[in-house]
């Protein structure tokens, strides 16, 4: 799940291109800091033998780690993240106030500008605006969601209003707006721009005017206050995302099937088993009871939610296409899509309609496999002519199991898996795909916020020390379960100007420390610019180990749990960009999975997982035919999973279509339409599923973006490393042939043309609905 808060209107822009700006910055830097940033290039063999040895036993053993980092008091205390001003929950507001400040500069001389000088400079000027707004809302939002401490919560919540109130002020100052628009209508001054500060500016613009700037003083405030009920009407809708009837009630003895132990843990003494709807318990019962009448029972229940819960929903479209009408849209869809690489609700579709037509015939596969199931498990001489809705979990158990009885051997895969082991292939990957590696770098005192952090230097083999990574990945009491890659400070160019007014700013302290608050920088040795070092904290939920000696072990999914979040951090590391507006993952929404998606095939492949895959006790080889059975029970259903995307795909672009304007619209009579035109199982009369689809509130209109990316990322994965044939997996042709042609842009290449660079298809560089197809026609069955 990839995590930004940035993402705002104009100065949040996630798709721009970025810029190249070569300056040699040996007359800024001080003697000390460059000194200190090369020193972290570490090129010899004993070095990286050292270092790869380390990464695991860092994972594997709290005593290790906690002799590495032994967090001596009696050295300095830094800020979280070694910024200057967050030692304590107080310089929260400090950081605030001194970022506000330094802001507010930076407007006064976009507002001013006057001269053709000044015009020219808009572009970066808006960059290093948007940079200061986002180093307290990036990092305060990852603070007062994961910090245990209570008082590190509230402050950073606050430092984050202060600076949220401030971009709401900027986004109803119709001068800024005004200011760009006279710069792109001087041809003397577009002339001098970049390609990528004329596309930044002319993206700006299309900001601009999606947040309705532009409208009239009555229109601009009803646009306002339309995106506060909106925001409202999501929280609630996200609250009440629960069923109708909470739980049913059964005879204990009806349940056949379900596992006597789960049985009586839900039954009272009247022997009354109580199901909840939704929950472990459900998936037990549609899993595992053999009468269809009680899984039909709780399959409805399960997707009905109260009336009040569809009132909310077509609130929150009908104000969303309002919102759309006043910005000159035709729809919400229209107006989320128009920066993203589908561009069009009529691309999207294109899409999702090639995509369920090669979802067709899998789902046939898979139906037809369970109808032989089911006849042969039938008492009765009628014939079984179809799956119902409610038994298709079912049967893919049923069908599951088989395998796992054929194979007869218990799945002790996990024992290859400890967490220290996959640490280190993944840095065995990227060294040889990308040449750069994790280097483990004690912490501070004050610079985590839990003992259990760790904290990786990632070295490349040219340019040398180029991000910091912070790995939150065992649970504990209060942590948020999800697993999710943040971006607490995006990479930039570091300016002269940056320099001069980091010194005015903060006198006495070293200017390069000033300029990025004291957190991760470093100069590039082959190009002397000073790079502002992304930082990035990836969390996981794994328990952390039981005893001393052994370690967290994990199973298969989590090892492809940890390489998709791995794949956005890859990205946030490797786009290098002068504009932090572009760096990285601060791509189009549905450009953004690619690399995550792609790495989930990198953690199947037999040549990646003989990098490292070893049992932790023996050192023994991770035999693959384990590893070919899991993969074998996981794509069972497949296709049943891609069609329960594609429709809810489809959903969201009819909620998000003009339809949702009309006074007669009716969310649920759409919902049934949707599954009785594309459902291989009828969907039972009378659900309102849609009132759980909560995915609807943050994406509106984008929900197809992650199988769209998954399209991409498998034929990324054929045609790029091969499909892992003859070690193309780990090759570093193929990775260097990924890293410059998608990696290394971020945000700052248009979508399509990366795509068709790395697939070496130029029919795919201007998209379109043609090109979506063609997507769609790749498919998503691994």
């Amino acid at each position: 799940m990839l995590k930004a808060a940035c993402r705002q209107t104009w100065k949040y822009r996630q798709s721009l291109r970025q810029r190249r700006i070569h300056i040699c910055y040996r007359a800024y830097q001080s003697a000390s800091a460059p000194a200190q940033a090369l020193s972290l290039r570490w090129d010899t063999k004993i070095s990286k033998n050292h270092d790869d040895r380390t990464l695991r036993e860092i994972f594997d053993s709290h005593h290790v780690w906690s002799a590495f980092s032994s967090n001596d008091t009696s050295r300095a205390r830094k800020g979280l993240f070694q910024n200057i001003y967050l030692k304590d929950p107080a310089g929260f507001e400090r950081f605030a106030e001194a970022t506000l400040a330094r802001c507010k500069r930076i407007v006064g001389k976009v507002l001013d500008a006057s001269s053709q000088q000044d015009y020219e400079d808009l572009p970066d000027a808006f960059d290093r605006l948007s940079d200061s707004l986002c180093r307290v809302l990036d990092l305060s939002d990852f603070v007062r969601a994961t910090h245990p401490d209570k008082r590190f919560q509230v402050a950073a919540d606050g430092a984050y209003q202060i600076l949220y109130e401030y971009m709401n002020v900027l986004n109803t100052t119709p001068r800024l707006n005004e200011q760009l628009k006279r710069a792109l209508a001087q041809p003397e001054v577009t002339g001098k721009w970049t390609e990528e500060q004329r596309n930044v500016a002319q993206r700006l613009l299309e900001d601009f005017s999606k947040s309705a700037i532009h409208l009239p003083q009555a229109k601009r405030e009803r646009f306002v206050d339309l995106s506060s009920a909106i925001s409202n009407l999501g929280n609630r809708f996200l609250a009440g995302m629960a069923p109708a009837q909470s739980t049913l009630i059964f005879d204990g003895a009806r349940l056949k099937g379900m596992d006597p132990t789960h049985v009586k843990e839900i039954t009272d003494r009247r022997g009354r088993a109580h199901i909840p709807v939704i929950g472990p318990y459900a998936t037990l019962a549609l899993r595992h009871v053999q009468d269809a009448a009680i899984r039909r029972e709780i399959y409805t229940a399960g997707r009905t939610c109260t009336g009040e819960q569809v009132s909310i929903l077509e609130q929150l479209l009908h104000m969303r296409a309002e919102i759309a009408g006043l910005a000159g849209f035709r729809s919400y869809a229209e107006l989320n899509l128009s920066d993203k690489m589908a561009k069009t609700p009529d691309a999207v579709n294109s899409f999702l309609a090639a995509l369920s037509a090669d979802n067709a015939l899998h789902i046939k596969q898979e139906t037809d496999e369970m109808l032989s199931l089911a006849s042969k498990e039938v008492s009765s001489e009628r014939a079984i002519l179809s799956i119902d809705a409610w038994d298709k979990e079912y049967y893919s158990r049923r069908l599951a199991s088989q395998i796992m009885s054929k194979s007869r051997r218990p799945d002790f895969i996990s024992a290859y898996f400890s967490l220290g082991t996959v640490m280190q292939g993944l840095s065995r990957l990227f060294s040889r795909l990308y040449g750069v590696r994790f280097v483990p770098h004690e912490t501070s005192p004050g610079e985590t916020w839990s003992p259990d952090v760790r904290r990786l230097d990632i070295i490349d083999e040219l340019e040398g020390h180029i991000a910091v990574v912070y790995c939150d990945l065992f649970a504990r009491a209060g942590k948020n379960p999800n697993p999710a890659h943040f971006t607490v400070r995006c990479s930039r160019h570091i300016t002269p100007i940056d320099l001069a007014e980091a010194s005015e700013d903060i006198p006495g302290l070293d200017p390069i420390l000033a300029a990025n608050d004291g957190m991760a920088t470093a100069v590039s040795p082959t190009t002397g610019i000073l790079h502002q070092l992304p930082t990035i904290v990836l969390i996981c939920d794994f328990a952390a180990p039981g005893d001393l000696r052994t370690p967290t072990l994990l199973s298969f999914r989590d090892v492809q749990t940890l390489f998709h979040e791995m794949g956005h951090a890859i990205h946030s590391i490797l786009g290098r960009t002068a504009l932090q507006v572009v760096s990285g993952t601060r791509c189009a929404t549905d450009f953004a999975e690619l690399p995550s998606v792609l790495m989930e095939h990198f953690a199947a492949d037999p040549s990646v997982l003989a990098l490292f895959a070893r049992h932790w006790e023996t050192g023994a080889t991770l035999p693959y035919d384990m590893v070919a059975e899991r993969l074998t029970i996981d794509r069972k259903g497949q296709g049943a999973d891609a069609e329960h995307q594609i429709l809810l795909a489809m959903l969201d672009q009819a909620y998000h279509s003009p339809i949702a304007a009309s006074s007669s619209f009716d969310s649920t009579e759409a919902f049934h339409d949707i599954h009785a035109r594309y459902s291989s199982v009828a969907e039972p009369r009378g659900t309102t599923a849609q009132g759980f689809f909560g995915h609807l509130v943050e994406y509106g209109g984008l929900y197809y973006s992650y199988l769209f990316d998954r399209a991409i990322a498998g034929k990324v994965w054929k045609k790029v490393f091969a499909g892992g044939k003859g070690e193309g997996a780990v090759m570093r042709e193929n990775g260097e042939r990924f890293r410059q042609e998608v990696l290394q842009w971020g945000g700052g290449r248009d979508g399509w043309k990366c795509v068709a660079a790395v697939l070496g298809d130029e029919t795919l560089s201007e998209g379109g609905p043609q090109a979506m197809r063609k997507v769609g026609e790749w498919g998503v069955k691994d």
